[in-house]
């Protein structure tokens, strides 16, 4: 159970810091369909998990030059603000277990449509803009407060990460280059993800036996993935992994 908690937390912690998500597509399906854990228990689990991937891969992120903390402080305390009042929204709503295994495979499903598309786009999305012109994130102050309110729902009501949502956003609508989009999304759910924790721990939602060893994994593994992010481009990976999701995202959505 150990090695199984562990080499999953490496693997989810290893996918957050390459493509900017907080891993919980892979956390998720183990814990509500290899242990069994009740859709809220899963995703209150879940949420602890990807924010240790959020950090690892964020601390690892600013030190490569992709993340500025001023251009996404609208995004995060917004997002925060988001996370919490959708926290509170769970705790009323976690009895409808399908409905959140529902969201979640459609949540999922939206993850995996985007690295397949990603991926076949190949060098669309391959540092658009040199990194070393382009520091942080533009755009106006609505623009990024808007994305941040919709990035806050997915962790406060289903558990899982808002990369779906934010490196798109970055990159498609605020023309953000990809690595950038990707640091300062993992930034930005680190401070959601540890709200939602708090609140769902603070909820009896956490199973914290499962925890110790889930962590570390996600620690080590947001690590390796942020830096093989900072040294090779991934459009084989991302079809790769969207083939999987979609395949997650199908159970989720077959479950209801």
């Amino acid at each position: 159970m150990i090695l199984l908690l562990l080499a999953s937390g490496f693997l989810a912690g290893a996918l957050g810091g390459l493509l900017g998500i907080g891993g919980g597509i892979l956390i998720m399906p183990l814990l509500r369909f290899i242990l069994g854990l009740p859709p809220a228990y899963a995703a209150g689990t879940c949420i602890v998990a990807v924010f240790f991937t959020t950090i690892g891969g964020s601390f690892r992120h600013f030190k490569l030059g992709h993340i500025e903390l001023r251009s996404i402080l609208p995004v995060m305390l917004i997002g925060l603000i988001s996370t919490m009042l959708f926290s509170f929204v769970f705790a009323y709503v976690y009895q409808k277990g399908k409905w959140l295994d529902w969201g979640t495979g459609l949540v999922f499903m939206a993850v995996a449509l985007r690295m397949i598309g990603e991926g076949l786009a190949g060098s669309r999305n391959k540092e658009d803009l040199d990194l070393q012109d382009h520091k942080g994130i533009n755009g106006s102050l609505v623009t990024k407060m808007s994305i941040g309110g919709m990035a806050g729902i997915f962790p406060g009501l289903l558990g899982i990460g808002t990369g779906a949502i934010l490196v798109p956003a970055f990159s498609i609508v605020l023309n953000a280059p990809i690595k950038i989009a990707i640091g300062s999304s993992l930034a930005c759910f680190s401070l959601n993800s540890l709200a939602s924790s708090v609140l769902k721990a603070s909820q009896g939602f956490v199973d914290f036996n499962l925890v110790p060893p889930l962590c570390l994994g996600t620690i080590i593994g947001a690590q390796v993935g942020a830096y093989i992010n900072g040294r090779f481009s991934s459009p084989v990976l991302k079809i790769l992994f969207g083939a999987l999701f979609v395949y997650v995202a199908s159970k989720y959505l077959l479950a209801f």
